[in-house]
């Protein structure tokens, strides 16, 4: 009896330890108990033309300074040959008579030959040329005296070599202006390329709106987009789409601030400005930075619509950056700032028969944007802030009252200024508080249940721009490494689960060219011919394509998995695929095995897809010369009636896609 007794107890010890094992290694999704709803809107984009995200970016044009109306005229050109006098290149100013576009340049000939004398154009560090792609050349000209003048048209690769090229000829058309174009194909791939225009004949001409633009555009729109850098973002399924910026909406002083109405209209009557990231970080000067505006408000709205993303303007407060100048307009003088935010939404919401939804129409949308999303400010802090904010706040919400307004809750996610806005914001029964976040990784981890205890019935959170830095805010040694997107993506499960709180949240930068950067990280880096995305954006792309319906309960031990064993978790139901969709990030150098019970469902399909990101070290990065070094891999996992035996890799960020059957 005594053995059997020894042995009883050890085989119900034996039990009780495995038993309790199992339990601790369990997480339970409650796939029937709906915590909130995911907006659609959850997961978006934040462009801003920093880093040559739009001129030398997503705007294809090729021609720098092509209206020369850089602060140095020829910026961006170069005289080509010995002119005969000191007056055969001259640049004119229209001044009040063109006050968007007063410069052009006149050149004189003296029955000049084909190779005598010509301009250079640098492009944007470079043009990106593709053998056998068609490019397509205009320009701006009028012809005072001589009849039938030549230019030849000729791109060069690196070393000077001829790569593609046409002729135009032009006639005299008096005091007239007039566009001609014409199309050439190339003959070579060049990443260094440049354009000559050679002179050929007798006269004088003026020039002006000198462009190139490749044919493969985003949907093949003239003077449109580049297209590879647009796919990238089509390919996030983003909710939303804010534009134009963070901080060149404040600009350096309100001269400089962005204004809308400027980037409407033909684009040679648009007015360009200097960018406020041209002088902003002396470890990265770039002089040639402007803002042409051949992209403007238009073309934001039409590729919100193109992506199928929520469109977000943010517009000025009335105040200049407060890191520079810290310039606001005086209360008194604030109603033209004010209009400018309600004509915005006629522009984009109103009727053809109004005076802006005219102007929309005749730009060649009859149809209205829908726009549902308005900001007011960028991480503007203050008194004066608020003051502001209330006067926009009462004029769009009389008029407009269905529009949303995201307002700053300045720089920082805590402090003085931010309980400030935070406490104030919130008495204005503010819509949606715009949270920005630049911090080390560190802080990510440590803050993944930020939002656990925020007012569920208070104003929504836009967590409009965060970026785990791998070294310090703004250093040029940061890193787009699997470290700051594994640390971005055990926060992004915090916000996924408070998806009641979080309505919004975007990654930023979005954009750098690897020859002209002031800000790093990005989430997607290009030269003049590739773009790649770096491991923060696959982790935003496996969380938006990911999104699900409704936030249910993923626990361990009955609690949520927020750091616990190095382990992040959320989990949604899709009710449009009746599928499950868990996501579980591991931050440790430990392989963790756990068993996933999906709890609430009658029955599971057998199969389940699983999805894995990882890097097999925390510095391990993409790059031009291996892209897609950390990417999702797919992979199919058997299911155990409502178990899934998981096995969650070092350093790794899982998605689990599971099908319920009804």
């Amino acid at each position: 009896m005594k053995k059997l007794s020894v042995v009883v107890i050890y085989c119900l010890y034996f039990f009780c330890t495995h038993a309790s094992a199992q339990i601790k290694n369990t997480i339970t999704v409650k796939a029937n108990q709906l915590v909130a709803s995911v907006q659609p809107t959850m997961w978006g984009i934040f462009f801003e033309d920093i880093n040559m995200g739009a001129d030398g970016g997503i705007y294809a044009e090729l021609i720098k300074n092509r209206s020369f109306e850089f602060y140095k005229p020829l910026m961006g050109w170069k005289i080509l040959g010995k002119p005969q006098t000191e007056g055969d290149f001259v640049i004119q100013n229209r001044n009040q008579s063109n006050s968007n576009n007063p410069r052009f340049l006149r050149v004189t000939l003296h029955n000049n030959i084909k190779g005598s004398i010509g301009l250079n154009n640098e492009g944007f560090r470079s043009m990106g040329i593709k053998n056998g792609l068609r490019y397509d050349f205009s320009l701006m000209y009028r012809q005072p005296t001589g009849e039938n003048i030549k230019m030849h048209i000729e791109l060069i690769d690196a070393k000077g070599s001829g790569i593609g090229g046409t002729m135009l000829t032009t006639t005299a058309t008096g005091k007239d202006w007039k566009k001609q174009s014409v199309s050439f194909n190339a003959t070579s791939t060049e990443i260094k390329a440049k354009l000559n225009i050679w002179f050929e004949g007798n006269g004088m001409i003026d020039l002006d709106m000198i462009s190139l633009f490749p044919s493969d555009t985003w949907k093949n729109r003239a003077g449109g987009m580049r297209a590879d850098m647009i796919q990238l973002l089509a390919d996030l399924k983003p909710g939303f789409i804010r534009f134009p910026g963070g901080c060149i909406v404040e600009g350096h002083d309100l001269s400089l601030r962005y204004q809308w109405k400027k980037t409407i209209g033909p684009v040679e009557e648009r007015q360009l400005i200097i960018n406020r990231w041209n002088h902003e970080f002396a470890h990265r000067p770039t002089p040639d930075y402007f803002q042409t505006f051949g992209l403007g408000f238009f073309e934001y709205f039409q590729l919100a619509e193109d992506i199928g993303a929520e469109p977000l303007p943010i517009l000025n407060s009335g105040m200049a950056c407060q890191f520079n100048t810290a310039e606001v307009v005086p209360l008194d003088l604030l109603d033209p700032y004010v209009q400018d935010a309600l004509d915005l939404i006629e522009f984009a919401n109103g009727a053809a028969t109004t005076k802006w939804g005219k102007l929309r129409a005749d730009m060649g949308h009859p149809g209205s944007f829908n726009l549902k999303l308005l900001g007011v400010g960028n991480e503007n802090w203050g008194p004066q802030y608020i003051e502001r904010l209330q006067i926009f706040q009462k004029a769009i919400k009389e008029k407009y009252p269905d529009i949303k307004l995201v307002t700053s809750s300045g720089t920082d996610p805590n402090g003085e200024r931010f309980d400030y806005l935070n406490g104030e914001l919130r008495k204005m029964n503010a819509d949606i508080i715009d949270e920005h976040f630049y911090r080390r990784p560190e802080w990510f981890l440590e803050n993944a249940s930020r939002y656990d205890k925020y007012d569920r019935t208070g104003s929504k959170i836009f967590a409009g721009e965060y970026a785990a830095q791998s070294d310090k805010t703004a250093s040029v040694k940061n890193q787009n490494n699997w470290q700051t997107a594994i640390a971005e993506a055990a926060f992004m499960t915090g916000m996924e689960r408070n998806a009641d709180v979080v309505v919004m949240s975007s990654y930023a930068p979005l954009f750098a060219h690897i020859d002209g950067w002031q800000w790093t990280p990005d989430m997607i880096w290009v030269d003049n011919l590739h773009s790649f995305g770096t491991p923060n954006y696959f982790t935003q792309k496996l969380f938006s394509t990911n999104k699900g319906t409704h936030v249910v309960p993923v626990l361990w031990n009955n609690e949520i998995i927020a750091g616990k064993d190095s382990l992040y978790a959320s989990a949604t139901i899709d009710k449009n695929t009746d599928e499950v969709i868990i996501k579980v990030v591991n931050t440790s150098a430990e392989l963790k095995d756990r068993e996933l019970f999906i709890d609430g469902v009658k029955k599971l399909n057998p199969k389940a897809v699983l999805t894995v990101l990882k890097g097999e070290q925390l510095q391990d990065t993409n790059s031009f010369s291996n892209p897609i070094a950390i990417q999702p891999i797919d992979q199919s996992i058997g299911l155990k009636g409502k178990k899934i035996l998981l096995s969650i890799s070092p350093y790794s960020f899982n998605v689990i896609k599971v099908k319920m059957i009804r």
